[in-house]
């Protein structure tokens, strides 16, 4: 048996939990089947460039890619407001698969699979990924594109949906409010003092590349910018970063929790969501890509 086959062979040993994972994740049998072919094109393509080989936990490896191309299926369907097709629909549609479709239904539930329909595509990903197939959040930061605490957030408010509790405590929810608030005030007002009160020591900015390539360009034209780095480590490299740099920002709920927008005639170019935890906040996620901004549910408000 030659290496393609034996590729293939141990692809297909992995096809029924990746179809599992994608079906959880998108709720429709046919985009599970779309995500788990789409993983075998990338696993093929890498094993043509020899990379294949270097791949230790091919079921990991897999895991990791199919969650992404459904976290990409699930931006694209909200930026086009489509809406899934149903578990009961999707049994009678798919024949032959009809008794698989139903276990695997049965296995999450439906009630289940509705309450997952109301989740933001990062946070579906990450609670199906964690709390169904107890992936480490380390692993899932790397699907969602944010820091492991991030990825921690999103599952807990997944996680809270889900058994119908606030995705935030309301005290929480105020504190954190209060906490981006003191951040917005300390940077307009160039008090790089009360930006270290309220950034963590080992606070992480991360950017998008996005972000990154249009501060370099602007910094390169002359223009002011955020001197932004993919990721910038450490309160005093932060407050330096954003000190008297917020003149133009404004309050926002970005997924239902306390961020920062930067926005032209009431639509978002930038993003600004913050991790904050005992206080003070420890992650920081700038978003410019445009297809990622169109995926957040985003509402502005005015302090």
């Amino acid at each position: 048996m030659g290496e393609k086959e034996i590729l293939a062979e141990r692809f297909e040993a992995n096809r029924t939990h990746l179809r599992t994972v994608a079906w959880r994740m998108l709720g429709s049998g046919s985009e599970a089947e779309d995500a788990v072919q789409e993983a075998w094109l990338r696993l093929a393509g890498a094993d043509a460039k020899g990379d294949a080989g270097s791949v230790q936990n091919l079921r990991g490896w897999l895991t990791t890619v199919v969650a992404r191309i459904c976290l990409d299926m699930l931006r694209a369907r909200t930026v086009r407001r489509e809406e899934p097709i149903g578990p009961a629909a999707e049994a009678v549609a798919s024949g032959d698969d009809a008794g698989r479709e139903a276990e695997i239904a049965d296995s999450v539930g439906v009630a289940m699979l509705v309450v997952l329909e109301t989740l933001a595509p990062a946070e579906r990903v990450a609670f199906v990924l964690h709390d169904m197939f107890d992936l480490p959040f380390e692993d899932i930061a790397r699907v969602v594109g944010r820091s492991p605490a991030a990825a921690r957030q999103l599952a807990s408010r997944a996680r809270r949906r889900v058994q119908g509790r606030p995705a935030t405590p309301e005290a929480d929810r105020e504190r954190r409010r209060e906490v981006v608030e003191a951040f917005l005030a300390a940077a307009r007002g160039d008090d790089f003092s009360g930006l270290l009160a309220v950034l963590d020591p080992d606070v992480v900015l991360r950017a998008d590349a996005a972000a990154v390539a249009t501060s370099l360009a602007r910094i390169r034209a002359g223009a002011p910018a955020l001197p932004l780095a993919p990721e910038i480590r450490g309160a005093q490299v932060v407050a330096n970063t954003f000190k008297g740099r917020a003149s133009e920002a404004q309050f926002a709920l970005i997924e239902g929790e306390a961020g920062l927008v930067w926005a032209i005639n009431g639509r978002p170019l930038v993003a600004f969501e913050f991790a904050v935890e005992d206080g003070r906040i420890v992650e920081i996620d700038l978003t410019m890509d445009r297809q990622s901004l169109a995926a957040l549910d985003v509402s502005l408000l005015s302090t």
